[in-house]
């Protein structure tokens, strides 16, 4: 069984943000079930040599984070999305066209269908797979985050912008389920949203991120009383950072020592003289292990929060919102769930006097055998035949 995992941005061996990560996970599953994949998207920029496998098919270059780019791109990707009626995201797939797509597609040979990952490369090309069986993977409702992040946004044209989004996502999703053969989604909550919830049209993949590390019940050293990663440019990201920031902070005492990595704005450490903004980091897993205590911070968007698992593989002690373990039926022991802001740093001063690690793999384990046998059970609704079962 020959499938093409479509998607916007291709792995380099190196997943660096939640999205990546669970495209990981996901690959790794489907190779599990017996699947030949062929991966076709773009590489990020300055990283179209270092794709891993034979099997993955690059068509360009990309970086498709709005605010790295220039004023210029910018309005480039605005253009193409306001005159060919489609979403900002994915008129930034338009750096190759339809046909470049088409003739990279016949180059794999035959192929038995295409898994679209997500909406943005399928709002550009779909057409280019009209002939083929497809199965879609939501990694989120993406309209419903658009209308969070209207609701949040800052000014009249961001808030424009995001409403368009969200028009024009819903119509997409819609169709993107209409015409799949299955669905997965990362939470039960998404199947209803998506309406796709007949145990015949979709099922819920319930990730794995790393490994876990072997377990060791002695102290971690660490640097940091509490230490937050992730993707702040995505706008339901910078959401939960800006409660955290703004109602969350007032809160903790002055000595307590708060490190932010990832790719914050420059603004924000201005702002916030009490937090260290640390950037990109070279080690995820160690920058989260050098802090006491994991605030999980989610306060929209829809879908699983990879952070969430990362944290529970690793067994470091988190507070978390709800919206945190959203898509997670098991929550350890040493994680806190709080919702307000004075209970939120509360529950982080108490986690951090006292920091309990347990041990990850157990959760890891369930959670890696949940998404083979979901994986397997859409191939079979979906008409996929596979060559074996999943390890």
């Amino acid at each position: 069984m020959h499938l093409v995992f479509a998607t916007s941005i291709v792995s380099d061996g190196t997943p660096k943000s939640g999205y990546e990560i669970a495209n990981a996970a996901i690959l790794d599953a489907l190779a599990r079930a017996g699947c030949r994949i062929s991966v076709m998207g773009f590489a990020w920029k300055g990283r179209a040599g270092q794709t891993t496998s034979e099997e993955t098919l690059v068509l360009g270059e990309l970086d498709p984070r709005t605010e790295a780019a220039s004023g210029s791109t910018k309005l480039g990707w605005l253009a193409k999305a306001m005159t060919r009626g489609m979403t900002f995201s994915s008129a930034k797939m338009l750096l190759a066209s339809p046909a470049d797509v088409r003739k990279a597609l016949g180059k794999l040979g035959p192929v038995d269908g295409v898994i679209f990952n997500s909406v943005q490369f399928a709002g550009a090309f779909r057409q280019v797979f009209a002939d083929l069986p497809s199965i879609y993977v939501a990694h989120n409702v993406e309209y419903l985050s658009a209308q969070q992040s209207a609701a949040a946004a800052r000014g009249f044209i961001e808030g424009f912008m995001f409403r368009r989004e969200a028009r024009l996502l819903r119509t997409l999703e819609a169709e993107l389920c209409a015409q799949a053969r299955f669905v997965y989604t990362l939470t039960e909550e998404d199947r209803q949203l998506l309406g796709v919830a007949d145990e015949n049209r979709s099922a819920v993949l319930p990730l794995v991120a790393h490994e876990p590390a072997t377990f060791s019940a002695g102290p971690r050293q660490t640097s940091y009383d509490a230490a937050l990663i992730g993707t702040w440019s995505w706008a339901p990201n910078r959401i939960g950072l800006d409660w955290f920031l703004e109602e969350v902070m007032p809160h903790l005492p002055e000595g307590f020592r708060v490190a932010v990595a990832g790719d914050a704005p420059a603004e924000l450490a201005q702002r916030y003289q009490r937090v260290s903004f640390v950037g990109r980091v070279p080690d995820a897993v160690e920058f989260v292990r050098s802090g006491k205590v994991v605030p999980l911070i989610s306060r929209a968007g829809t879908g699983v929060q990879l952070k969430t698992i990362e944290t529970f593989e690793l067994g470091l002690p988190s507070v978390a919102t709800k919206s945190a373990l959203r898509g997670i039926s098991y929550k350890p022991q040493n994680c806190i769930v709080a919702d307000d802001p004075r209970a939120f740093a509360a529950a982080l001063l108490r986690a951090a006097e006292d920091p309990t690690d347990l041990d990850g793999r157990r959760f890891h384990e369930a959670q890696r055998k949940a998404l083979d046998t979901a994986i397997l059970d859409g191939l079979d609704e979906a008409g996929f035949n596979r060559r074996d079962a999943a390890a």
